[in-house]
């Protein structure tokens, strides 16, 4: 529990602050913009409680939200991805189920798994915060290739993150 608890916490930091002092101010043209912090509610433990699993992605999105005067706009995002985990979690299960002393990540659960688990979640962590953001159905196309280019390159880091950890972990 306390070995857990301290990696998460760790977890959290790394990725605000890698989002905050990095890909925040990463131009990576008009297209793409990259949420790794979205990572910290993916790698959640499987059996997150959904009120703490709510509420921690609600403080990370305000975190982000405060660091980058968006006022609510990355905590809504997030908490809606965190409203949708459980959900995409059942849709994807595999037939034993999960062992749920594991966490969802590639040298658990595979490298398949996680990337379909990472682009669902992730486009809808997207999807929320550009159509938010837009507010209008006129730059529909606009923001759909804004949605599909972040979800896209932002699950790319992800998984290059994981594979690097994986690679060090081992040593």
């Amino acid at each position: 529990m306390g070995n857990n608890f301290v990696r998460n916490l760790l977890r959290f930091i790394l990725l605000a602050g890698l989002q905050v002092v990095l890909f925040n101010n990463m131009q990576v043209g008009t297209f793409v913009n990259i949420f790794i912090y979205t990572g910290f509610v993916l790698f959640l433990p499987f059996e997150t409680p959904r009120a703490l699993l709510l509420i921690l992605a609600l403080v990370m999105g305000l975190v982000m939200d405060m660091f980058s005067n968006t006022g609510g706009l990355h905590a809504a995002a997030l908490v809606f991805m965190a409203v949708c985990r459980p959900g995409v979690l059942r849709i994807i299960e595999p037939r034993d189920g999960y062992d749920s002393s594991s966490e969802p990540t590639i040298a658990a659960m595979g490298l398949g798994w996680f990337v379909t688990y990472a682009l669902l979640l992730v486009f809808l962590h997207c999807f929320a915060c550009f159509f938010l953001e837009a507010f209008r159905m006129s730059e529909f196309f606009f923001t759909f290739g804004k949605i599909i280019l972040s979800t896209f390159v932002t699950v790319l880091l992800l998984i290059t993150a994981q594979l690097i950890t994986a690679g060090q972990r081992e040593k």
